[in-house]
């Protein structure tokens, strides 16, 4: 009797156990093919203005690391050893093109004879590419400014994660349509602020000349103390003249960025305060990066509202302080 209880209760428990491990098994295996499904691919970008669209198109199909943070500034930045590690690794690989990142240029085009290398500003229409001062077998990188020009550069990143992952195709398309829409309406924002700066005061002075296709589409008149690339210095003979342009056109005010050092623009201030005219800086723009992580401006969305909002208000338009969405100065 004693024998037969002890037999059922041994049976009990290699049942259990069968129960358990079985369990533990499926589930294991359940975990595996889970992983399996949801692999996310390994995304670099090199400016925060290319990671953004990256990231808003890729959503959580990518895992997007941006090698350039706020403040950096793209054409004189050099890769670091954990740069070539993170680009070695990644399955795709967007940058600006357009000898923005002068530096990088050779590594990328390396890199792209092993795997794919996508130079997004490329994707616009050659003929609204607009001639570089500096170089003259080149072109002016700075196409974000322009919103319009930039939801080409959306549709590059799309085309090439589709093209990537093809299982995602769906996601990717719903994703760059949400982007593009919002893209849609800061460029309206944006034209119709601009819009109401008088025309005598359509002058933008900033520390390099970063925004001639933001005066391209807004029809602003753009001076850059130093040449597009921030390589280029600005010589005395520079500084002097755009000191009788600023007198001579009575601009109230010329701006700042946050990648560029503020030295030459305040050289153009004190040589216009010497000759009787005050100039104010009418504010920081983002230029050649966006503002700082987790905040609104650290996003393409906020950075160009914040530009158009910044610009609207100091040369004497009529924009909210708080911008487009409500969002400019509100922090993380």
């Amino acid at each position: 009797m004693r024998f037969q209880s002890y037999r059922r209760r041994l049976a009990r428990f290699v049942l259990s156990l069968f129960a358990i491990t079985g369990f533990t098994i499926a589930g294991a295996l359940l975990s595996v093919a889970n992983a399996q499904t949801v692999k996310k691919i390994a995304v670099v970008a090199t400016t925060g203005m290319v990671a953004d669209a990256a990231k808003a198109v890729a959503g959580d199909r990518a895992e997007v690391a941006a090698l350039m943070g706020p403040g950096v500034d793209p054409h004189l930045y050099r890769q670091t050893r954990s740069d070539v590690i993170k680009l070695s690794r990644a399955d795709i690989v967007f940058y600006n093109g357009l000898y923005l990142e002068a530096q990088l240029e050779e590594l990328l085009l390396e890199l792209g004879k092993t795997k794919t290398v996508v130079a997004v500003a490329q994707g616009a229409p050659r003929e609204k590419w607009l001639a570089h001062d500096n170089y003259k077998d080149k072109f002016d990188p700075h196409m974000w400014m322009d919103p319009a020009l930039w939801s080409y550069a959306v549709g590059v990143v799309r085309n090439a994660l589709i093209k990537q992952d093809p299982a995602g195709t769906a996601a990717y398309e719903a994703n760059a349509a949400k982007y593009l829409q919002e893209i849609g309406k800061l460029a309206v924002y944006a034209k119709k602020s601009l819009e109401t700066v008088p025309a005598n005061a359509s002058v933008l002075i900033s520390a390099h000349d970063a925004f001639n296709y933001f005066g391209k589409a807004y029809g602003f008149e753009v001076l850059g103390v130093q040449g597009m690339s921030t390589e280029s210095e600005a010589g005395l003979k520079q500084i002097e003249d755009m000191v009788e342009l600023l007198v001579n056109k009575k601009v109230g005010a010329i701006f700042v960025e946050s990648s560029v050092s503020d030295r030459n623009v305040k050289a153009l201030i004190e040589g216009a305060a010497a000759k009787g005219h005050t100039v104010k800086v009418g504010g920081q723009l983002f230029s050649d990066a966006m503002g700082s992580d987790r905040t609104y401006e650290g996003t393409y969305i906020g950075m160009i509202d914040h530009n158009a909002t910044v610009i609207t208000r100091a040369l004497g338009g009529q924009a909210p302080e708080k911008g487009l969405n409500g969002k400019l100065g509100a922090g993380s």
